[in-house]
């Protein structure tokens, strides 16, 4: 018997998939826990659609993170930070202090958790982070550290 997962299974499938399975699989377990739906004509009619809808979603946030990303990249970002006489940084750089500089100078909110500063700031000049948008979607940036 062949079904359309609706979640992933563990050794089975994972969700929007069809699989063929023991038909007892299927009636006893897969379909009354909502694991699963018959393939019917219908069925498979309405996965394609689902499948079209979510392709047509993950192009359209693919353009925006693209879109996103060469915003950020065109003007270096500029990040201020408390000095000594020699240039060195009292503390370091973090990624608070990161978001909430592109949230000020670029407009995007940014969550911290998705920034890792790839190199330890504990001085003036350039350095470089890396933004984790998901999905496999990541970019590096240069940002500047300036003296308060």
């Amino acid at each position: 018997m062949e079904v359309i997962l609706i979640k992933d299974v563990d050794n089975l499938g994972s969700a929007n998939e069809k699989v063929k399975v023991k038909s007892g699989y299927a009636r006893n377990y897969l379909i009354p826990q909502k694991f699963a739906i018959e393939a019917s004509p219908s069925n498979l009619n309405q996965l394609e659609e689902k499948l079209k809808q979510m392709k047509k979603k993950e192009d359209q946030l693919l353009a925006e993170i693209n879109e996103v990303i060469r915003k950020l990249s065109e003007t270096p970002l500029h990040v201020g930070a408390k000095t000594g006489t020699s240039g060195k940084i009292f503390g370091s750089v973090t990624t608070v202090q990161i978001a909430r500089a592109i949230r000020d100078q670029k407009g995007y909110e940014i969550d911290r958790r998705r920034i890792s500063i790839l190199e330890e700031v504990k001085e003036l000049g350039t350095h470089k982070i890396k933004i984790d948008f998901g999905n496999g979607n990541e970019t590096e940036l240069e940002f500047e550290v300036v003296a308060e």
